[in-house]
């Protein structure tokens, strides 16, 4: 797959998932909405979006760290509110996602929910062997209760979106650089039990 394709590939995926995520936050019922009630909220919600609030959710800013910890640019927090950010990566820490979420859903015209991501690899707080050296123990159990850890430690900071797991993607292409930490366990398909640690099934 070359770079282009791929980069129509993520954003065709974070667009189908933002909205999805959209949808399910605004929903009332406790129970999972049906197809054909999920397909409905997202059309609603997508024909009340104007372009730039469309264009908004495909941008993915970054938080920063300074001496007292975490911080959003104030340009950034006036993007959330003008709904022109559809995730933040690298913001962590419930107190502070809450504050973020919060100008999302309350400050914005159409209360969207934003996504936290961060680069949970190889376990989040408690470390683990990045996924290719892992899938070399071919301990398909370890291998699923390490992302399950990696999966329940992120979601008690915010972060919904891990950047992991991956599969198939271990071919060396130069410029790839780190390929050993992108995330990925190789080729066989065995090792998608990782999916079932992240998600919880």
């Amino acid at each position: 797959m070359n770079h282009y394709t791929m980069k129509k590939v993520v954003i065709i995926f974070v667009i189908t998932f933002s909205v999805a995520q959209i949808a399910l936050c605004q929903s009332t019922k406790k129970s999972s909405p049906s197809k054909s009630t999920l397909s409905f909220k997202v059309d609603s919600v997508l024909k009340l979006m104007t372009l730039e609030e469309k264009i908004g959710q495909l941008n993915l800013l970054t938080s920063d760290l300074d001496q007292t910890g975490a911080y959003i640019r104030p340009q950034y927090r006036e993007d959330i509110k003008k709904g022109r950010v559809g995730a933040i990566f690298n913001a962590y820490g419930a107190d502070y996602v809450r504050k973020l979420q919060k100008i999302a859903v309350e400050e914005t015209r159409l209360k969207i929910p934003l996504i936290f991501g961060y680069d949970v690899i190889h376990g989040h707080r408690t470390i683990f062997p990045n996924p290719l050296a892992e899938s070399c123990s071919w301990d398909l159990e370890l291998m699923e209760r390490s992302a399950r850890i990696a999966a329940i430690e992120a979601a008690s900071m915010g972060i919904d979106w891990t950047f992991a797991p991956t599969t198939g993607l271990a071919n060396y292409v130069p410029q790839a650089g780190a390929w050993w930490d992108a995330a990925t366990y190789g080729y066989d398909q065995k090792f998608t039990v990782s999916l079932n640690g992240f998600s919880g099934n």
